[in-house]
């Protein structure tokens, strides 16, 4: 089981869509909304709810092959704390989309890698930490402030897919955002 933080601090499509292609990059996997003020994933269960009605056995297991998407539902990341980290613990592998103004305490899960996606823009204007970082880039050959990967633009139909809940076909942006996964991030 392998888990990932997904924090975009600066970009909102980008925060939305980043931990949908990390996930969707593994073929099947989980992503977790810890943002009460996220997107409207679509979907009837919510992270809120899971925590309300405890978790079944079948929310702790995949039911298939793909990408499963709690959205947040209005819960802080602290009040969900144990039913994310049974997630974690049976999911093969779980994507935790956090706010952009930081990633929560996660202390109780042990050490969660956090990966930053930030826009590779001109100017230095999303300089961020030097380490942990995935840039994504925005049209111009800038060489990124920091190390990391810089992922090729993001097709439109890509981000509709993913945002749609479909896995997008050979696609070179979601083959670079699934080399993340092999990367270290401690």
């Amino acid at each position: 089981m392998v888990a990932l933080v997904a924090w975009t601090p600066e970009d909102g499509v980008l925060g939305a869509v980043a931990p949908l292609g990390l996930a969707a990059a593994r073929g099947t996997a989980l992503v977790v909304d810890l943002d009460p003020g996220g997107p409207r994933y679509p979907g009837e269960m919510t992270l809120a709810r899971l925590v309300a009605e405890g978790p079944r056995r079948r929310d702790l297991e995949p039911a298939h092959r793909g990408v499963a998407v709690l959205g947040n539902g209005g819960i802080s990341a602290e009040a969900a704390i144990e039913v994310v980290a049974a997630l974690v613990a049976s999911w093969p592998d779980v994507v935790l989309r956090v706010p952009a103004a930081g990633p929560p305490p996660l202390a109780s899960m042990g050490e969660v890698p956090v990966v930053a996606f930030r826009p590779l823009l001109p100017g230095g204007l999303a300089a961020g930490p030097v380490r942990g970082v995935v840039w994504q880039s925005a049209g111009w050959r800038l060489t990124p402030p920091s190390p990391g990967p810089v992922l090729p633009r993001a097709r439109a139909a890509t981000v509709h897919s993913l945002l749609s809940g479909v896995r997008p076909r050979r696609d070179r942006w979601l083959r670079a955002i699934g080399e993340v996964w092999s990367r270290r991030w401690r």
